[in-house]
């Protein structure tokens, strides 16, 4: 039998929307500067998180779970990856050890030979949009839409100024393609007051109810980077936690994880959505009494210690996670981009090496691969390797001795004699050995004469000496800045009337003090 060509084409669209709407969805809600022991269900004793935590016991909790980098940029660069820093190039070669991102004088940004998250989905019919941070280079052939997202509202940069427009231009905030305006001028942050995180919200709410009207399969990128100093909260949560401004801006968060779990349910697609809440690195602990906590581990953000890649990390998928689980198993924020591959069915391009790992047998089942390594960069340099329990140092550094007289501590109220180094200290040859399920801390390296140590360190070596044969370092991104390349003239600014004038070009080499 035979059918007219207009009835096989209403039937074959008809199969499409149907098997479209079957296609999970993907949120991955990616904090700024938040730290381990940041929410409730990890600790933190004022309990203002309670969607966080309400998520976490609907769903599963991650406690050994990190970023990929103890810095934004690399760690949301390795996220959309699946690679770490030093091979995607979001690392310098401009010093030893050196940790480097993407201020607006930098050069360089993602390359078009990296193959994002969102550009694989789309071979599945994804729609994806990012909301928030993006920080994966603001020149024109960097931004998102140039690597697989079809929109985009936030920034390409943190936001950081106010500045004067002269020596320094505000950063821009685009919507899709095209600047609509500036941070502090359009879209104001005045003494830590700003509705910036509503904005955020609302725009993932409406993403969501829009897709889920058109039985879209969609990934939502959910950066917010209200955590990130300076501080901004809206006024409906100033002066609600007792943790301060870091804490109010802690609270709207988590309001908003609950606001877009509900939007979730209403519309009836939470079963059919995967969602998983993590942070870019660990607390900043310079700020001291303006900042988060890293819970029970040494030193933050910039350093290889755990406190500055050990994440706060939940996830949740109703009706395949089963409620109020807890995993062990060792992840990073590289295993969500092979984790999401595996969910849609999409195959890894083979011509690259990926870190990353499908954590579903994890997930779904309680599966734990013992042999999964965590491999800690700080620029060009691997600091550190865990495997199971076992930690291994190979280079400690906290900064230097100059930038620590200055009052940069990024070891709030910490002194652990031989471990916390200001100095570049290679360990190679005897790696400091810690077992992190006994000394979380980092406090107490076991005595290398032990038999405990000449054992764990066998398959520690092994894991380091594999990983090392099989590194081709990409092309540093972040070796050259120039005050030409800010963001004097980002596009879309000719339509808005916003433009402005750059000065000559001068590149030179960036300079990373930690």
């Amino acid at each position: 039998m035979q059918f007219p060509n207009f009835i096989l084409y209403f039937l074959l669209h008809w199969l499409n929307i149907c098997y479209a709407s079957q296609q999970p969805n993907i949120i991955v809600m990616l904090m700024d500067d938040m730290g381990w022991g940041d929410l409730g269900v990890y600790g933190q004793p004022a309990k203002e998180t309670p969607n966080l935590d309400k998520m976490a016991s609907d769903g599963i909790l991650l406690p050994d779970f990190y970023s990929g980098n103890p810095l934004c940029s690399p760690s949301r660069a390795s996220l959309l990856t699946g690679r770490l820093p030093i091979r995607n190039g979001f690392y310098t070669t401009n010093a030893h050890a050196r940790n480097g991102y993407t201020p607006q004088v930098i050069v360089g940004g993602i390359q078009d030979s990296e193959v994002l998250l969102p550009k694989l989905l789309r071979t599945k019919g994804y729609r994806s949009k990012i909301i928030g941070k993006w920080h994966l280079g603001h020149q024109p052939q960097f931004l998102p839409l140039k690597h697989g997202f079809d929109e985009f509202f936030g920034s390409t940069n943190c936001h950081f100024g106010p500045y004067d427009n002269k020596a320094t231009p505000n950063i821009p905030v685009f919507r899709d393609d095209a600047m609509i305006g500036r941070y502090y001028e359009d879209f104001p942050i005045e003494n830590g007051v700003s509705n910036l995180t509503q904005i955020f919200i609302e725009e993932a709410l409406v993403f969501i109810e829009k897709q889920a009207n058109e039985k879209q399969p969609f990934f939502l990128y959910w950066a917010p980077d209200s955590a990130h100093r300076p501080h901004y909260a809206s006024s409906a949560f100033q002066g609600r936690s007792q943790r301060g401004l870091y804490g109010d801006v802690v609270m709207e968060l988590d309001d908003g994880v609950g606001r877009i779990r509900k939007r979730l349910e209403n519309l009836q697609i939470a079963q059919n959505t995967f969602v998983i809440f993590s942070s870019d690195n660990g607390a900043p602990l310079n700020a001291k009494s303006d900042g988060g906590s890293n819970g029970p581990f040494l030193c933050g953000k910039e350093t290889t210690y755990e406190g500055g890649m050990r994440e706060p990390t939940i996830a949740w998928w109703p009706g395949k996670i089963s409620a109020g689980k807890v995993s062990h198993q060792l992840g990073s924020v590289m295993d969500i981009f092979s984790t999401v591959l595996d969910i849609v069915g999409i195959d890894a391009p083979t011509d690259r090496i990926y870190d990353g790992r499908s954590l579903l047998p994890a997930l779904l089942d309680g599966q734990i691969d013992s042999k999964k390594a965590i491999f800690y960069y700080r620029g060009n340099e691997m600091m550190a390797v865990r495997q199971g329990l076992y930690k291994a140092h190979y280079w400690t550094w906290t900064n230097s001795i100059s930038e620590f007289m200055k009052g940069i501590n990024f070891c709030r109220g910490e002194n652990v004699t031989g471990v916390m180094t200001h100095e570049q200290t290679n360990h190679t040859a005897q790696p400091l050995l810690f077992h992190l399920g006994q000394d979380p801390g980092e406090k107490y390296p076991i005595k290398s004469t032990s038999t405990e140590y000449k054992q764990a360190i066998v398959d520690i070596i092994s894991v380091v000496a594999d990983h090392k044969a099989n590194l081709k370092p990409g092309t540093p991104q972040l070796n050259m800045c120039d005050n030409a390349v800010m963001n004097w003239a980002p596009p879309g600014c000719d339509k808005i009337n916003r433009c402005l004038k750059a000065p000559a070009s001068n590149p030179k080499k960036c300079t990373w003090p930690h």
